[in-house]
């Protein structure tokens, strides 16, 4: 005769227990670290956003100083080109890295999901254990 739910001893019922247990932390370990692949991914992105933004300003930095040289040696209008192109690019160069900062400062980099499905998981063992 075949045990049912109810026939089966208490060392029975915490062994199944155990064993749910053992995979769901498993199940959640794996969670966390997909999400946290996935963050990191996204905070990779963003510090490329910054060392791009960083290297444009540079380059900018560069034609500022260049038309700033041509300026005083000539006084004359190829500077005045040279100054134009050097705050173009440092202006694109700021953009970029206020986009990084503000995509760093807006990135959340708990495990939410896998903080909900802890919660659950331990209402869940509460309500086995009763």
């Amino acid at each position: 005769m075949a045990n049912s739910s109810n026939d089966r001893s208490l060392g029975e019922l915490l062994g199944d227990l155990s064993r749910d247990t053992t995979t769901l932390v498993r199940q959640e370990v794996q969670l966390a670290k997909t999400e946290m692949s996935e963050k990191m991914t996204e905070v990779g992105k963003d510090v490329g956003f910054l060392a791009v933004g960083g290297a444009v300003a540079y380059a900018g930095l560069l034609f500022v100083l260049a038309a700033v040289a041509i300026g005083l040696a000539r006084v004359m209008e190829p500077w005045l080109s040279f100054l134009i192109i050097g705050l173009v690019v440092a202006g694109i160069g700021f953009f970029l890295v206020q986009k990084g900062l503000s995509a760093l400062r807006q990135t959340n980099l708990v495990p939410q999901k896998t903080i909900e499905t802890l919660k659950e998981d331990k209402e869940w063992a509460q309500q086995q254990v009763k």
